[in-house]
Order: C-alpha cells, then sequence, then structure tokens
C-alpha cells in the first residue's frame, strides 16, 4: 500500500502549513486553517508576515523571523517553545493567541527546498498562568527558550572569536582527518575555503608526499602530539600554478574523548616565514661583513709584515699578528651567534686555545651562563689574550707546574647588571710590577668598555698575577 503523506497530513488534526525558503506559504491542512481563523484562498501564495502581520522589531516578528532564519541557515530543524503571536479573527479585530511552534527543514541534495511549521495553540496555557502547575511550566519554557538564546549567541562568539584568531586553527576529526572546523588564518595559509567535511588528503594532497599524513597518522595513533619549528611546507593554493614554500612553527594535538580515546587532532600554529627569510638574508649579509672583515685584517697583517721587516722587529710583529689572530677569532665567535652576543665561556676559551695552545689544560675556566653584546665581546677577548701571554712569557705557565683559574659571576638588581671576572695565577716565578707600562697594560686596565665604565684590579703578588675585572654591561 503507497501512503500519501499529504493526505496523512491533511487529516492530522495537528495544525501543518509548508513554506518555500522564501517564506511563500505553499500548502496548509484543515486544522491549520481552523486554528488561524484563515481561508485556504486568502492565504495561499502569500508570504507569512503578509498573510498573518506583525510589526518589525517585536517580539512575536522577531522570534518567528529568527527561527526561519536558523532554519534557513543551517537546515536544522528549530523551535520556538512560546511565542505570542496575535490572529485577526472574523470581525475584523486581533485575538491574542499564544503557541509553540517547531520548523523542520525538507531538504534535498543539502539544500533547503521547504519548511513545515507545526503550531500548537497554548493560549489556555497561558490564560491559566496564575495556576501553579500552568505558571511553572511557561517559566520553565521561557527559560529554556532564553537559556537556548544565550547559548546560541555565545556559540557565535566563540566562533567569531575563532575566526578571527591570529594564528592558523583547523580541528580534524577521525582517522581519515576529516575537516571539522577552519579558520580564517587556516584558509588563508592553505588557499582554499571548501574544507569542512573533506580530507585533508583530498583537499591538500601536495602535503602527502611531505610527510604530514604520516605524521598525522602517528598522532591519531599514539595519542603523541607533534611540534614543527620552522618547517618547511609547500603548499598549492588555488589558482596557483607553482606549490609555495611557507615556513610553519606548529603543533599537531590531539583530541581525546572521556574515555582517552583519540577522536580527532587540532592543529595550531603560526606562519613564520617572513621571519625564517628576514633570518637568511641577516646571515647573508653578517657572513658577507665577517668576510669583508677578515680580509681587512689580512691587508693590516700583509702590511705590518712588511713594515715590521724593514725594522727588523721580529718580536714585534709576532705580538702583532697574535693580537689581529685574536681579534680574527672574537669576529667568528660572534658571526657564529649572528653578531647579537656571545657566550663568555666560548670567548674565554677560545681566546685562551688560540693564545696557549696545550698548555691550556693547566687552566681553569668556569662561570654562570652569560652572553656579552659583541663591542663587549671583542674587548673581553682581547683582555683574556694579553692575559694568556704575559702568563706565558713571565707568569704560571712560563715553567711546567704553574696553573690558571678564570671564573665570573653576574649580580643583578632592578636597573643594572655587572659582571665580575676574576683571573689568578698560582705555581709560577716570582713577578713584580713592571717598570713601565705598554699597550697591553693599558688595554687590560681599560676594562671592557667606556659607555658603562668599572673597576679593575692588577695586583703583582708574590705567587702570581691577580686579575679582577667588574663593569656595568647590559647583558644579551
Amino acid at each position: 500500500m503507497t501512503i500519501q503523506f499529504e493526505r496523512l497530513l491533511g487529516a492530522s488534526p495537528n495544525p501543518y502549513v509548508l513554506l518555500d525558503r522564501d517564506l511563500v506559504i505553499v500548502w496548509m491542512n484543515d486544522a491549520y486553517l481552523q486554528v488561524t481563523m484563515s481561508r485556504r484562498e486568502e492565504i495561499i501564495g502569500r508570504k507569512m508576515f503578509d498573510a498573518f502581520p506583525s510589526e518589525e522589531g517585536t517580539e512575536s516578528h522577531d522570534l518567528l523571523a529568527e527561527s526561519f532564519a536558523r532554519v534557513i541557515d543551517t537546515c536544522e530543524a528549530d523551535e520556538i517553545a512560546l511565542i505570542r503571536y496575535d490572529i485577526q479573527n472574523e470581525d475584523g479585530g486581533t485575538d491574542v493567541r499564544y503557541w509553540s511552534a517547531t520548523h523542520t527543514p525538507i531538504c534535498d541534495d543539502g539544500e533547503l527546498r521547504f519548511i513545515l511549521q507545526h503550531t500548537v495553540d497554548v493560549t489556555e496555557l497561558e490564560e491559566l498562568r496564575q495556576a501553579r502547575d500552568g505558571m511553572s511550566l511557561i517559566r520553565r519554557a521561557n527559560a529554556v527558550q532564553e537559556q537556548n538564546r544565550s547559548l546560541q549567541e555565545e556559540t557565535k562568539r566563540l566562533n567569531r572569536m575563532f575566526d578571527q584568531a591570529p594564528g592558523f586553527t583547523a580541528v580534524l576529526h577521525g582517522p581519515n582527518h576529516e575537516f571539522a572546523m577552519a579558520n580564517d588564518a587556516y584558509r588563508q595559509l592553505v588557499g582554499r575555503q571548501d574544507l569542512v567535511g573533506r580530507r585533508v588528503k583530498d583537499v591538500l594532497p601536495e602535503v602527502i608526499d611531505q610527510g604530514f599524513i604520516d605524521i598525522l597518522d602517528n598522532v591519531f595513533a599514539t595519542g603523541d602530539a607533534y611540534l614543527g619549528r620552522q618547517e618547511k611546507v609547500l603548499l598549492q593554493r588555488e589558482g596557483g600554478t607553482e606549490p609555495e614554500l611557507n615556513y610553519l612553527n606548529f603543533i599537531f594535538q590531539p583530541v581525546f574523548d572521556e574515555e582517552g580515546v583519540v577522536r580527532g587532532i587540532i592543529i595550531q600554529g603560526y606562519d613564520v616565514t617572513e621571519e625564517v627569510e628576514a633570518q637568511e638574508r641577516q646571515m647573508l649579509l653578517v657572513n658577507e661583513l665577517n668576510h669583508r672583515v677578515k680580509n681587512t685584517l689580512a691587508i693590516v697583517q700583509g702590511l705590518a709584515m712588511q713594515s715590521f721587516r724593514k725594522s727588523g722587529a721580529d718580536v714585534e710583529r709576532s705580538i702583532f699578528e697574535a693580537r689581529l689572530k685574536t681579534l680574527a677569532a672574537a669576529h667568528n665567535l660572534l658571526t657564529e651567534a649572528n653578531w647579537r652576543a656571545a657566550c663568555v665561556e666560548e670567548i674565554v676559551t677560545r681566546s685562551a686555545e688560540a693564545t696557549v695552545g696545550e698548555a691550556v689544560e693547566r687552566m681553569t675556566i668556569a662561570g654562570r651562563s652569560v652572553r656579552l653584546p659583541p663591542q663587549s665581546a671583542v674587548s673581553l677577548a682581547m683582555i683574556v689574550h694579553e692575559l694568556c701571554t704575559n702568563a706565558l712569557k713571565y707568569g704560571s705557565l712560563s715553567n711546567d707546574r704553574g696553573t690558571v683559574a678564570i671564573d665570573w659571576s653576574v649580580s643583578t638588581d632592578e636597573e643594572t647588571a655587572e659582571l665580575c671576572l676574576n683571573w689568578k695565577e698560582r705555581g709560577g716565578p716570582p713577578i713584580a710590577e713592571p717598570e713601565s707600562v705598554g699597550f697591553g697594560t693599558r688595554l687590560i686596565t681599560r676594562g671592557l668598555s667606556d659607555r658603562y665604565g668599572g673597576h679593575v684590579l692588577l695586583d703583582y703578588e708574590g705567587d702570581g698575577l691577580r686579575y679582577e675585572l667588574r663593569t656595568q654591561l647590559e647583558l644579551a
């Protein structure tokens, strides 16, 4: 037996009316005509708000209009627990009526075709609002409706925040990694809008050979997050001719249900392409600068060798060459750090190794991790070189028993930071304060920087030289 649903609904005692997506009335049953006191020929083919007028901006009009709009936007059913909507009577006046309404979408291939409205006249219940049971029911209905409104507004607000988040974010569902959500930043990153409901490998096939589907599979299978830092990702944007290279900082974070089972993955991160490209440009410039500095130092060394050769000052030439080598080593160290800062331990160690060679094994070097700005780093390298040179010639490294201890510390307060570096020789021959002051001594006693000042102590003790440097500086 074939069931004729139009006859079935037409015979139903429950009021039904069918609207198209423009809210034009296309069908209704007799129960609807009876409850609304209307005639079929007067309302069919007319828009709902023309057939049953209500003033725009009133609660009656807005509640009904908003409900219809939600059905049209989402293709999902919507309910109005209680609405006052007055009906024109046969005398030309209006009767106060209260209704409960359900709006059910009728869709074809995901596209809304019609809206079926089922209405229930609850006027008598409203008129008995003084009765406890009726009043309680109405209050509950109003509370539920108000709560639904609040939840809908909160959902809209959260969706707006999600879409406007500065970092790209997407939510994947299930083992096939289907897009459940994606914000504007993510859509702009991948150059696609048609994401929700589709698998990553279908929408972004270029990431398959780059290994990202395998990574997603592993995160889903193990529940272990994956963190990418400045990771190269080629993306084929819609309408583009060639894949574009991007550098991304991101995380694939598993999403667990109440039982601890992975149900999806959150993708969240930032596009750092401009930052990485700027770093690469800076590195090229730093390397070029270092190359030119080395060339300049080589020219200076060549000129010095020619000048010292003519004067026969071989010792002075060797001292000058050693100082140039120390300066070049300091430049190398700063180049490795992109000329931002250099570690005190590396400065001291490299300068000492370049000056004393194997004798560095008789030196103890210790101190906290501290980084110095470039100018201070070069000055410290030159100071250590001069102290090592003097120790080799006259001090504790001039024999096979002496030692050198180098240590440093940093004390800070709210406004300043002070570096304190100590050099102590032991086990060398007796020393005495020199009668004349040369370039090396002046360099040592000058300290790191004229800008921040400081204090230098040079003590020619009987068992070895003691040197103390205190200076305020900007720590990097």
